[in-house]
């Protein structure tokens, strides 16, 4: 008994620690005041007041009915509440999620059918359980596959897809089922003459009056203003009547558990969109958090933590009908704005979602449709990013190559091709940067002890005596060949061969077999001429492996140094090493008895 005692004593910390960690609400809770309140409570009702028409629009936007919006907006709320390390992420439904699963799950059943719901809700049950196990793996950094350019395309891709989407609800025409998006804007532009002008000029009209409200104050919850205005218009002018599309009745009343079925069959055909929506939703949910945590700099956002919540948030919300929810750009810095201090405002923003579904619902009956067609273009055509693609096109051309096939293929193609072929672009772009790696002469600063580019510094001074050369690149098995290349290539441009090249490896973080083998034929090649190799600058870690393979003995301790100033002034009082030469020619004998 007494041993059981002392062993709960010795846990006891490292469980609340470990608590701590795994559910990041326990600290808040301990350390909540009342002015945090203050600030949770006019956040999280600034929040749910845009989130909830938000919600309703995005989940029509999926293929669901509206209230499946609303649930997507309680559970999986409550849940990162306890269990998300960001004080200000605000998840539910987004418009890039929506898209992606409209386009996946529409393939495999007909849009707000009730078997179009189940694949939806158990695609989120699924890309939960794929978050849960990558962050309790602590994969997170796999995301960092999905670079910020091909993030980028997509984005904009799928932004723009978004916007036709919603064109022939924005002008009252209904769009009989497609089988690709072009051909949904071929049928618009050869039936305009069949648009509602009451639908077009709800569409103009809320658009003016959106922009005027963001023009007088930005933070003003809009949507809310636009829903309710054209509500009332619906209901007083009947609007129904005139062939308007409304949304028609909503189900008053809370979630209830429900564990969704579907065959083996279907959950293989869902993978694809699934493993699309695990990336792709979380590397935005992760991109606003961290961009806030460094912007106020009061808390850790923990990636693998993250990752755990947000999975864990579609896991259980999938048990209460919630179709998949990702962190809000929009909704989250209106979140930090409001004056947020904890994840408490997202109980707050919870609340409000049950206000509505208890109260509220049957007054959405006469909402517009094309009210919330405004909605998700307003919401989503800022998504496209024309300044991003410029910025690119300025700085780096293979990045901005990256944007433009992504976003192309996405667009034409599909959206699971667009993010896999910018993908695969990127890494070959890596492949050929990191097989062509930087590598530069130096020469001396006048009256200094600096050694930079010679490209750069025309100027500076060299002597036909040095070759000081400067690698920027691990030297490994990709870049051995054009590392040896180039630097022959170097030696035989001189008229004269110099007495010494100089390597400088302060860039040089690691080396492999292939590499080390190069650094041995360089080493054999410049002993033809007499050129003695000296390694300035080597690391730790390649001086180590060097030590171990016997290069160091081969060449000599003495052929390395601290800095290049070091191997220069070595140059000045040193000539041709017979020793060594000989035992190059040693080493050579060898290797051609063993080859």
């Amino acid at each position: 008994m007494n041993s059981f005692v002392v062993l709960l004593i010795i846990l006891k910390p490292i469980t609340i620690k470990r608590s701590f960690n795994i559910i990041p609400f326990i600290q808040t809770l301990r350390d909540y005041s009342f002015s945090s309140l203050k600030g949770d409570a006019i956040a999280g009702i600034t929040v749910g007041v845009i989130l909830i028409p938000q919600a309703v629009a995005y989940a029509m936007l999926m293929g669901a009915p509206p209230i499946y919006g609303l649930y997507a907006s309680l559970v999986p709320l409550m849940v990162y509440a306890i269990f998300g390390s960001s004080k200000y992420l605000s998840i539910g439904p987004v418009a890039i999620t929506a898209i992606l699963l409209m386009n996946g799950v529409s393939e495999l059943a007909t849009p707000f059918s009730d078997l179009f719901v189940t694949f939806l809700i158990v695609a989120g049950l699924l890309v939960g359980l794929f978050q849960i196990f990558l962050g309790i793996l602590r994969l997170g950094f796999l995301v960092n596959l999905i670079s910020q350019p091909v993030l980028s395309g997509f984005i904009s891709a799928a932004a723009l897809i978004i916007v036709f989407s919603q064109l022939g609800g924005l002008l009252g025409i209904r769009i009989p089922k497609q089988d690709h998006q072009f051909e949904s804007i071929i049928y618009i532009f050869n039936h305009l003459g069949d648009f509602n002008w009451i639908t077009t000029a709800i569409t103009i009209g809320s658009m003016l009056l959106f922009s005027l409200i963001k023009l007088w104050k930005k933070s003003f919850p809009s949507a809310l203003l636009l829903i309710l205005v054209t509500t009332l218009g619906s209901y007083y002018f009947d609007l129904q009547a005139m062939q308007v599309a409304i949304i028609g009745e909503v189900p008053t009343g809370l979630p209830f558990v429900n564990i969704p079925e579907l065959s083996i069959a279907q959950i293989q055909q869902l993978l694809p969109t699934i493993l699309s929506v695990t990336f792709i939703g979380y590397v935005g949910s992760i991109g606003v958090a961290k961009a806030l945590e460094v912007k106020k700099r009061d808390h850790t956002v923990r990636p693998n933590q993250e990752l755990f919540a947000l999975g864990l948030a579609k896991v259980i919300g999938s048990l209460f009908l919630a179709i998949p929810t990702s962190g809000s750009y929009s909704r989250t810095a209106i979140n930090e704005e409001s004056g947020a201090k904890t994840t408490v405002s997202s109980l707050v923003s919870a609340f409000l979602v049950v206000i509505a579904l208890l109260v509220l619902t049957p007054l959405f009956y006469y909402i517009p449709s094309v009210i919330l067609s405004v909605i998700i273009v307003l919401s989503v055509v800022k998504l496209i990013d024309v300044r991003e693609a410029i910025r690119l096109f300025k700085i780096r051309r293979s990045d901005f190559l990256v944007f433009l096939i992504t976003f192309i293929v996405t667009f034409f193609m599909g959206m699971e091709k667009g993010i896999l072929a910018g993908v695969i672009l990127s890494f070959i772009f890596i492949i050929y940067h990191s097989s062509r790696p930087h590598l530069a002469e130096l020469v001396n600063i006048p009256s200094t002890p600096y050694y930079k580019n010679r490209d750069r510094f025309p100027e500076a001074s060299s002597t036909e005596k040095l070759l000081i050369l400067r690698f920027d690149d691990q030297l490994y098995f990709a870049n051995a060949s054009y590392f040896k290349e180039a630097m022959i290539r170097f030696v035989e441009q001189r008229k004269t061969k110099p007495e010494f090249l100089i390597l400088d490896c302060t860039n040089m973080h690691d080396l492999d077999s292939t590499g080390l083998q190069v650094l041995i034929d360089l080493w054999r090649y410049l002993h033809q001429y007499q050129i003695q190799f000296l390694l300035s600058g080597t690391i730790g870690p390649v001086r180590d492996f060097l030590k171990r393979s016997g290069f160091t003995e081969m060449i000599g301790v003495d052929h390395f140094f601290l800095t290049i100033n070091d191997a220069v002034e070595f140059t000045e009082h040193n000539t041709i090493d017979p020793t060594r030469m000989e035992f190059a020619n040693q080493t050579n004998t060898k290797r051609s008895l063993l080859d």
